[in-house]
């Protein structure tokens, strides 16, 4: 059996995940982080996208983070997330159908637009949309 950490992701709502894994990977916002058990202590914030799991026994579980932080201490691995969702439960045609808004508004001449707040919708929802292309990607490898 490969070693393992203990991992706990927590959103603002409730703690969405909590289990032992062989390793995370998460793109924090000096790149991409693979964290195995042994790995340094580390605080970093995370980008909106993705953080992949690997459980015991070489099982992949994908979660969507909107942002936030991940803090690694020898024997622990926390995510704490504005907004945490399983891959699972991401509604692919919502999300798709935010970003087109997003998108539109950006691109609407006519109205008062709150640039930050619509771009980082708009990163937001691209986010959520390749973290379920990426656990759908996984799905067809199996």
């Amino acid at each position: 059996m490969a070693a393992s950490v203990h991992c706990s992701i927590v959103s603002a709502e409730q703690e969405i995940f909590s289990g032992l894994v062989e390793m995370v990977v998460a793109t924090g916002t000096m790149g991409e982080l693979g964290i195995l058990p042994g790995h340094a202590p580390l605080l970093s914030g995370i980008k909106p996208g993705p953080i992949k799991l690997v459980l015991e026994g070489g099982v992949d579980e994908i979660f969507f983070a909107s942002g936030g932080f991940i803090e690694v201490q020898p024997t622990s691995i926390t995510v704490l997330a504005d907004t945490a969702i399983r891959a699972d439960n991401i509604d692919e045609a919502a999300a798709a159908e935010a970003e087109r808004k997003a998108q539109a508004e950006l691109l609407d001449q006519r109205a008062e637009v709150d640039f930050a707040r619509v771009t980082a919708d708009l990163q937001e929802q691209a986010a959520m949309l390749r973290t379920v292309r990426k656990m759908r990607d996984q799905k067809n490898r199996v």
